[in-house]
């Protein structure tokens, strides 16, 4: 497809990567010339210099013969504009990043009066990814799929924990709850591993598990640690604010720390339940006075990685409590869960797979059934979840004998609101969500994880 991108920063290079390496024809706007030389040395893309809001930058672009337009510049009212333009000039798809929290809360109404197809904001999409980490403290990351009736759970395994030793197979016997190990990192190594694969102390695995017992999978691992409390953040921006939002709505205690005083007071206003500390969260000392030892949970959200790496890592070794990480550099994270941070958090990386999800959907000539899509692993496999219509291979076939591609391994099975855990003689049935974790990519149709038909 013909993807015009609008706006060359963080979220917009990621978007530019990632669909150019689906195999997209992209073109990308933006005004700051160096901007675009350095990613037209790195990536094989168009670029164009301008005002992605000008009729005639547009024109210069082709955008009348694409597919699809993404504003994502750091302005609202801009992004929101060249889609509006863009559609006048006949593009049928249009996504625009809409962070302001003054727009946010009327998205519904603008994404019809702008036609637009779909409107993303990434920092409230983080907001929600950290609120679901912070249910379940002891896993690294919650994915969730099937609406939430399913969750993906990360989990490192520690030493002298009783899953070492142990093969696979024998997990649900033994932990007495439904539950598949769908993929394991040990090391630089990611395995999609069978009954036989033996775990050992260090490895990530990621579980399927149904929400209702994902808490007693943790307590009969003795790592089960009670709802949060209390919530320290460290950044008042815009990831704060939702966060800060969705958890005094649950009763949390939040207290957020931020250097700026004029946002302090703009916080003050919006938050009322919230405590703000004019301060700097980067000092120890400062941590140290507000409390982070009694922290039931500690976020660092500021706007420069390397700020919320260091004050992480001091975290740790003063808490006992949830650490969760920002990080937009996307070369940091191989590196961190070496140094004990695990659970890590990017918004522009949440931004990008919604709309690479979202892409998938239009290549599909039939209307995709990808309803869900994470990246997992450091971005070497995929889950996606999938919506089974009547026209897919292979209903009714025990999962034993569907003729699978290599790579991949069947997560879960979402049936008329019951979650099923499979096993060799499940079936797949028209109607159902399906969960596929794979190390293929680029599937965007159920029928494509089997092999070719001869």
């Amino acid at each position: 497809m013909r993807i015009v991108i609008v706006g060359d920063g963080k979220v917009g290079y990621t978007l530019t990567e990632r669909l150019a390496s689906e195999g997209h024809d992209i073109v990308v706007i933006d005004n700051n010339s160096r901007n675009l030389t350095a990613l037209g040395n790195s990536l094989d893309v168009i670029t164009v210099l301008g005002n992605g809001a000008s009729y005639a930058v547009q024109r210069e672009a082709g955008v009348e013969h694409s597919d699809l337009l993404i504003a994502v510049t750091s302005m609202d009212e801009i992004n929101m504009l060249c889609c509006l333009l863009a559609k006048k000039l006949g593009v049928k798809h249009t996504i625009a990043r809409v962070r302001n929290p003054d727009y946010a809360e009327q998205l519904l109404y603008l994404k019809d009066e702008l036609g637009l197809s779909m409107a993303v904001n990434p920092e409230m999409s983080a907001a929600l990814e950290i609120g679901r980490m912070l249910r379940f403290p002891s896993a690294i990351k919650i994915e969730t799929f099937a609406r939430g009736r399913v969750d993906l759970v990360e989990y490192r395994i520690p030493a002298e924990s009783t899953l070492c030793g142990m093969a696979l197979w024998r997990l649900p016997d033994v932990l007495k709850v439904h539950l598949l190990v769908c993929a394991v990192r040990r090391g630089e190594e990611v395995y999609i591993p069978t009954g036989d694969f033996v775990l050992q102390a260090g490895d990530h695995i990621h579980i399927t598990i149904p929400l209702k017992e994902a808490g007693a999978f943790f307590k009969r691992l003795g790592v089960y640690q009670q709802r949060v409390k209390s919530l320290m953040l460290v950044g008042g921006g815009r990831v704060a604010y939702y966060l800060a939002k969705q958890m005094t709505a649950l009763g949390v205690q939040v207290k957020i720390i931020e250097r700026e005083e004029a946002r302090c007071a703009e916080l003050c206003e919006r938050l009322p339940r919230c405590v703000i500390i004019h301060s700097d969260g980067t000092d120890p000392d400062t941590l140290q006075e507000e409390g982070l030892e009694n922290a039931d949970a500690f976020v660092a959200l500021t706007g420069i990685d390397e700020e919320n790496i260091i004050i992480s890592l001091y975290a740790r070794t003063r808490t006992d409590g949830k650490v969760i990480t920002k990080v937009d550099r996307l070369s940091f994270l191989g590196v961190l869960g070496d140094m004990g941070l695990d659970s890590l958090i990017s918004p522009k990386t949440i931004t990008a797979n919604a709309i690479v999800r979202y892409v998938r959907a239009m290549q599909n000539a039939h209307g995709s059934n990808v309803e869900t899509l994470h990246r997992l692993m450091d971005g070497r496999l995929e889950g996606l979840e999938f919506r089974v219509r009547e026209s897919a291979r292979h209903l009714g076939v025990p999962l034993r004998d569907l003729p699978l591609k290599p790579g991949l391994l069947i997560g879960c099975i979402v049936r008329e609101g019951k979650t099923i855990i499979p096993g060799g003689n499940d079936t797949i049935e028209a109607g159902d969500s399906v969960v596929v974790i794979t190390t293929n990519r680029f599937f965007d149709d159920f029928n494509d994880i089997f092999k070719p038909q001869s």
